[in-house]
């Protein structure tokens, strides 16, 4: 069977780390099957959809080498939702209701005073022909689908074995008063034309699946295999929004994480494997396996997120980032990535780097160093230096103060570099082009 999977995000605001989430996963399941990717992008919220934000998720997905198959636009297909819900109404599945918001909630807050859960109680279905003439003279009705009062069961592909009370559930609103489609109804019509075969979602959506299941029945369809992968929250338990900016893919790329980190920090988050670093995405896809992931909610630590950025970024070879190194403005950089490379938390500090190998670091001298330093000033070889000069000056440091270990190492390096930990000194000094700042008040 050919694989083919969906990523469905509504441009209604900016991706962040939990629909990046079903992004990823939905993503590794067609590449490691050689499969079908899409991006449908759920627009039919016309008054709050945004352009800049679907070009944003574009954007988004494109940085993190999310690449899709071909795109859909839900704006575009809205004649074959409204074919779908005529052929529910023919076959009356899909029936008109007439009361408000204000009186669904009242009904709401009646049955759970008297112990009843709030399930719509199909009062709609019960109306007389002159009931339903006088209430369609007096406002536009909301459509809900007409679910069949049984048990629906799935076999999830994380969460396994799955049964769905339908007579528990409400029948599902796939139209508001106000003609506004709903995703409920526009997700299966969409999943069953575009001939998609598994759907990796939040759990949040488990019930909404089995109401799902029945329209791809009342529709003559079969429906997909689920997947329904646990809920990210955040450091304290709390759920993650996509309004919080600060989680936003387009922040974490200002704040420098790198992208390859983020789709294998995301591919293994919640699984029974660990979160390793990897160097190319053919290799988070090989590991990849939907049957490692629990079910409890995981939580999302942008510190743990950092770090792992930070050694994947060191792990990558020359070749990954010499294009980006030349964006910055290095060319023929090997070398420099060599040595400053496995050094760096995040590629935005190589220009700090070239200013130091180009005009020297600002020291940083310990008052108790002050003489010390004087006396190594002393002692510096001439350039030009090679990889034997900094093994040379630290042995006549050392013969001239009887210093030695992290006493004589650590001054010099902050001296040369301003910075307490750093590139293999012998290394680093046959790069330092420009000369040697003296200590304020040295």
């Amino acid at each position: 069977m050919s694989v083919t999977t969906r990523f469905a995000p509504s441009p209604t605001g900016y991706l962040h780390v939990g629909n990046l989430r079903t992004a990823v996963m939905n993503w590794m399941v067609s590449r490691k099957a050689g499969g079908t990717f899409i991006l449908r992008i759920d627009d039919t919220d016309q008054e709050r959809s945004r352009d800049e934000y679907a070009d944003q998720i574009r954007r988004d997905l494109e940085w993190l080498g999310l690449t899709w198959d071909r795109e859909e636009k839900q704006s575009a297909r809205f004649d074959r939702y409204t074919a779908a819900a005529d052929r529910l109404r023919a076959d009356e599945r899909l029936y008109a209701c007439y009361e408000t918001p204000v009186e669904l909630d009242l009904k709401r807050k009646a049955q759970l005073a008297s112990g009843r859960p709030p399930v719509y109680d199909r009062a709609a279905l019960k109306l007389t022909d002159e009931e339903r003439a006088r209430l369609a003279a007096e406002r536009d009705p909301h459509w809900r689908f007409l679910l069949d009062r049984e048990e629906i069961r799935f076999d999830d592909l994380i969460r396994g074995a799955q049964k769905v009370d339908a007579a528990s559930l409400s029948d599902p609103v796939l139209f508001r008063a106000d003609g506004q489609l709903l995703y409920t109804l526009a997700s299966v019509v969409d999943d069953a034309e575009m001939g998609v075969t598994h759907v990796v979602r939040g759990a949040d959506h488990v019930t909404n699946t089995g109401a799902q299941i029945q329209i791809f029945r009342a529709l003559g369809t079969d429906a997909p295999a689920f997947a329904h992968h646990s809920l990210l929250t955040g450091a304290d338990g709390e759920a993650l929004s996509k309004r919080l900016g600060t989680l936003a893919l387009k922040d974490l790329r200002e704040a420098g994480v790198e992208p390859l980190a983020l789709v294998s920090f995301m591919a293994r988050l919640g699984a029974s494997l660990p979160v390793e670093v990897i160097t190319d995405l053919d290799a988070a896809v090989e590991a990849f396996d939907l049957g490692q992931f629990g079910m409890a909610p995981t939580k999302f630590s942008s510190d743990e997120l950092s770090i792992h950025s930070a050694k994947t970024l060191r792990a990558l070879p020359y070749a990954a980032v010499a294009d980006r190194l030349e964006d910055l403005g290095l060319t023929d950089a090997e070398g420099f990535w060599a040595v400053i490379g496995p050094n760096l938390d995040r590629l935005d500090q190589v220009p700090d780097w070239q200013r130091i190998l180009t005009d020297g670091a600002e020291p940083v001298i310990a008052p108790e160093d002050r003489e010390f330093v004087e006396t190594a000033l002393g002692l510096m070889p001439d350039k030009p230096w090679d990889a034997e000069t900094w093994s040379v000056w630290t042995k006549a440091v050392k013969t001239a103060t009887g210093r030695k270990g992290r006493g004589l190492f650590m001054p010099l390096r902050r001296l040369l570099t301003g910075m307490d930990h750093g590139p293999d000194m012998a290394a680093l000094m046959p790069m330092l082009k420009g000369g040697i700042r003296m200590p304020k008040d040295a």
